[in-house]
């Protein structure tokens, strides 16, 4: 599989431009995966950290189940990999852990996001309010913070896929 990545135009609309940079970042993150073996995948980025581009996928999974389910429509099937015992769950990757399950479930979250904010606009407020202020989100800023995120650890993703195989690239 090649995963090709296309930058939206300069000139979109907002919601293609956010959407755009959103696809944009999740096929970088598969980009980075792509080639590798399972236990490529589990490699951790540096001792102690158990950080591994198959733990950032299972977590950007949980992400978008997160933002995309829970915060903005209400539904609420609990997490994917982590628990009360064990919070970092997701990036706890084991021998058991496939990239084929992994991925499936990561691209399954990916597309219940595109349908659940599919019919909304922009300015739609989320069924679930922030912590820290008590204000609901609009899509405009579950957008933003996505692709924040995803940013954010596609530059881990580089330096873990340095290590594993010297590959670089943006």
């Amino acid at each position: 599989m090649t995963t090709e990545r296309q930058e939206p135009a300069p000139n979109a609309d907002e919601r293609a431009m956010l959407e755009g940079w959103l696809d944009y970042h999740r096929q970088t993150l598969a980009w980075k995966c792509e080639g590798l073996t399972d236990e490529q995948l589990r490699t951790a980025s540096a001792e102690p950290s158990e950080l591994s581009l198959m733990g950032l996928v299972r977590h950007m999974a949980e992400v978008e189940r997160h933002w995309f389910r829970k915060v903005l429509v209400g539904d609420d099937p609990g997490p994917i990999h982590y628990s009360e015992q064990d919070p970092d769950g997701d990036f706890h990757v084991t021998e058991g852990d496939t990239w084929a399950e992994a991925y499936a479930t990561w691209q399954a979250e990916i597309e219940t996001a595109r349908r659940n904010a599919a019919g909304l606009g922009l300015d739609e407020l989320s069924k679930v309010r922030s912590r820290s202020t008590g204000e609901p989100f609009n899509l405009r800023w579950i957008y933003t913070h996505m692709i924040e995120e995803y940013a954010r650890h596609n530059g881990h993703a580089d330096l873990i896929r340095e290590r594993v195989d010297g590959a670089t690239g943006n």
